[in-house]
């Protein structure tokens, strides 16, 4: 399986890293926050000194209750640090965790590499047929309401089914626009409270029928402070433990504050399936 990054395949039958570059003030986890543009790059250079495949760059938090940013605040945060660190690192591919289209083709335009939408375009009606015209590839996410309203919007049936059929939709719709490279996420954490995540997580090679590589993105998130009645500073190990989970339920990229460690966890798992695969014979 391969997606195209503005004329380079990247394999993703290997799991990816891709590292989370926050330009914002407000994002759950203190240690990933910074607006100003040398902390941001310095922070690039650790995570491509540890091997990381690709950035994500955000510059609007989306944690729950975060606070609304405008249109003209994001580019803002955002335009100056995909410039310079596309600059720097040309050959690491840069992701924009954004919902919104002009967001998207200006960051685009300026040397990014695919688009994060947590919301699937919904928020923004002009987002498909962007991302289709741009030529990129497209993470599109699950979520129900917006980072004020979701923690009310987390009544399911059957989340991983509900979430299933999402996907299916979106994916026609997007595939329609033209976007020819999709990678889901489920959206841990968002309209999602404690056992829906696990259920969710549980449930995750069920969205494999989709044919779509998945991002995982759990790093440090309250499904794990919270189960082990920590803070985000000290759930590394936690995270590590459900990455080993999430690759073994077909997960292709991780999306991380802590490379390093999401390399050592693919790389373990790594050895671990050929070890199966010598014992299957």
């Amino acid at each position: 399986m391969w997606i195209n990054l503005k004329g380079t395949l990247l394999e993703v039958s290997h799991p990816r890293v891709m590292g989370i570059l926050n330009a914002t003030p407000d994002s759950f986890y203190a240690a990933s926050r910074s607006e100003q543009a040398d902390e941001l790059l310095q922070k690039a250079s650790e995570m491509v000194q540890q091997g990381v495949d690709l950035f994500d760059l955000g510059a609007v938090s989306t944690r729950p209750g975060a606070t609304e940013v405008g249109l003209n605040e994001e580019l803002d945060r955002m335009l100056p640090v995909v410039e310079l660190i596309n600059k720097t690192f040309p050959t690491i591919p840069i992701s924009i965790d954004t919902f919104r289209s002009q967001v998207a083709k200006e960051a685009i335009l300026l040397g990014a590499a695919l688009i994060n939408d947590i919301s699937a375009g919904e928020d923004d009606p002009e987002m498909l047929q962007t991302v289709a015209a741009l030529q990129v590839p497209y993470v599109m996410m699950h979520k129900r309401g917006t980072p004020q309203t979701m923690s009310t919007q987390n009544q399911y049936q059957n989340v991983v089914g509900e979430v299933a059929t999402y996907f299916s939709e979106r994916i026609a719709l997007a595939s329609a626009a033209g976007i020819k490279d999709i990678i889901i996420d489920p959206g841990f954490g968002f309209a999602k409270m404690g056992n829906q995540n696990f259920e969710l997580l549980h449930g995750l090679r069920f969205l494999n029928a989709l044919d779509r590589p998945i991002l995982v993105g759990i790093s440090r998130k309250s499904m794990i402070y919270k189960s082990l009645n920590i803070g985000p500073e000290q759930a590394l190990n936690g995270t590590t433990a459900l990455h080993m989970l999430a690759l073994e339920q077909g997960a292709k990229f991780l999306r991380v504050h802590d490379v390093w460690a999401a390399k050592e966890c693919i790389e373990l798992w790594r050895i671990w399936q050929q070890k199966q695969s010598i014992n299957l014979l």
